[in-house]
């Protein structure tokens, strides 16, 4: 008994460092290329679960890890509670560890092995659906969001969104788990990994690309690690002074780089109004105050030209604990413990596309930028240009502002439109239609102001144009493999009654 319940714990222990590993692919380490067999320890630790119970409790602690590893950074603000929200989430993977143990466990022939490779992709996709509602923190750390400096990922989103690479990374670890452990399987493994190969080589090959439709001049102001809003208006003010001369279309100051409203402040409208004018370009702000015209905060983005204000954004989706406490009366004790939010921010309506001296921009405050379907929507409203404005600072020395700046490679890339991420603190960066980098990136040890020669694109993406249909397919295929599974299960029982029945004498 004893050794049975060392065995389970040195396995849990096991699960929870495997879910953990593919970690090491995302930005900071950005081990871009550890994507693609960082999943295989777990499968094959799954695959060797002693029941399905079992596969499943391990398939929570190897999701517990994944998500304890991916957002350890949130510890200074959550404590105690990141664990709590980790092990709640985990619970995601349950399914999907019984799942592996199901269609790898044992020594299961082509058949099996090939429907692994289409189902455990399907069901891991189903999970970043699930834990992408921003109720539950949003899409943060998608496994494809891992290639984001990688072009024929690139190009796999411009197609399916970034559902389309996680997809198609989950099929090349579960190829890699078939060919290492199962023998009976393995020439079905290798045809499964030519399709795997030949999929992004067919997109990259014929795929269809963005056309070229001039270029705007973006500014992006950065004025670094400051203790204040008015300091931090006052730095942001005078690196604006700066551009003069410079030829921007656009000057893109980051999120809560104004600390009042501007209803409420008019020598902050006028000073704003006047750096408009000796600039020569509309100034996008984030305004993260009380509002003068209806109660509680709001942040948003208020583009002011040289006559004032001409366009608003007001945040839409909101960070759970950061910018408010889900269900406060009962978790409001989070704000004791870590960095939450003492009052909720509010809830803008709209999305809104402004226009920024004749070029058509997105707006996105901060973590907005990690949602697919915000930037899709504002692609298919008309954005030419989309831009994120966001602040890291209570995460400088994490691994956060990396994380969040190469989420613009992937939206640029779904979308075929630029986006401008601008940050106060860094890391700020700008990528082109094709998710390409366009300059260089200004840091977290960076203050200052750049011009950026941003290249816009005309055109529609496939991912615009069709949507979500990689996880309308992926469910489509768990739903099927779910029937065919319960006629199996009805055809079993309706034989064995039948042959129950034809033993039985009949009396007369």
């Amino acid at each position: 008994m004893r050794a049975a319940s060392g065995v389970r714990w040195r396995r849990g222990a096991l699960a929870v460092v495997a879910g953990a590993l593919p970690a090491a692919a995302f930005p900071e380490p950005s081990l871009w290329w550890w994507a693609y067999a960082a999943l295989v320890p777990w499968l094959l630790l799954l695959r060797t679960a002693g029941g399905g119970r079992r596969a499943a409790v391990e398939g929570w602690l190897g999701g517990t890890g994944f998500l304890l590893a991916t957002h350890h950074w949130l510890a200074p603000s959550l404590h105690v509670f990141l664990l709590v929200v980790a092990a709640l989430l985990g619970l995601l993977w349950a399914p999907w560890g019984w799942l592996v143990r199901r269609l790898l466990g044992g020594t299961p022939g082509p058949g099996r092995a090939l429907a692994a490779v289409v189902l455990l992709p399907s069901a891991w996709l189903v999970i970043e659906l699930v834990r992408s509602w921003e109720y539950l923190g949003g899409p943060w750390a998608l496994l494809g969001a891992s290639q984001w400096q990688v072009p024929p990922a690139l190009r796999l989103a411009s197609l399916g969104g970034v559902w389309l690479v996680t997809v198609w990374l989950v099929a090349v670890n579960t190829v890699l788990a078939v060919l290492v452990a199962l023998p009976r399987a393995r020439t079905a493994a290798v045809a499964a990994a030519v399709v795997c190969a030949l999929v992004p080589a067919a997109v990259w090959a014929w795929g269809p690309l963005p056309r070229p439709s001039g270029t705007v001049r973006v500014a992006v102001v950065q004025p670094g690690v400051v203790e204040g809003p008015e300091v931090r208006f006052e730095t942001g003010a005078r690196l604006t002074r700066g551009l003069a001369g410079r030829d921007a279309d656009l000057v893109v100051w980051g999120e809560s780089s104004v600390g009042h409203d501007l209803d409420d402040r008019s020598d902050l409208r006028d000073r704003l109004a006047g750096l408009s004018a000796r600039v020569g370009a509309p100034l996008l702000v984030n305004v993260d105050a009380r509002r003068s015209d209806r109660p509680g905060i709001f942040k948003s983005s208020v583009l002011v030209g040289p006559g004032g204000p001409t366009g608003r954004y007001d945040k839409m989706r909101l960070v759970p604990f950061g910018e408010y406490v889900p269900a406060r009366s009962l978790l409001g004790w989070a704000t004791s413990v870590g960095r939450a939010a003492e009052e909720d921010r509010r809830r803008g309506k709209n999305p809104v596309v402004a226009d920024a001296d004749g070029t058509a921009a997105g707006l996105l405050v901060c973590f907005e930028s990690a949602f697919p379907d915000m930037s899709r929507a504002l692609a298919r409203d008309g954005a030419e240009l989309l831009v994120a404005q966001s602040a890291t600072s209570t995460f400088q020395e994490s691994w956060a502002p990396e994380q969040h700046a190469s989420l613009a490679a992937l939206r640029a890339a779904e979308t075929w439109r630029p986006v401008v991420h601008a940050t106060l603190t860094g890391v700020s960066a700008v990528h082109g239609p094709r998710g390409e980098p366009v300059g260089g990136r200004l840091g977290t040890d960076h203050r200052g102001a750049a011009v950026y020669e941003v290249p816009l694109a005309s055109g529609t993406s496939p991912y615009v144009r069709l949507g979500d249909w990689v996880p309308a397919a992926a469910l489509g295929a768990l739903l099927a493999a779910g029937a065919v599974a319960a006629a199996g299960r009805v055809r079993g029982r309706t034989a064995g009654r039948a042959s129950v029945s034809g033993t039985v004498p009949v009396r007369r």
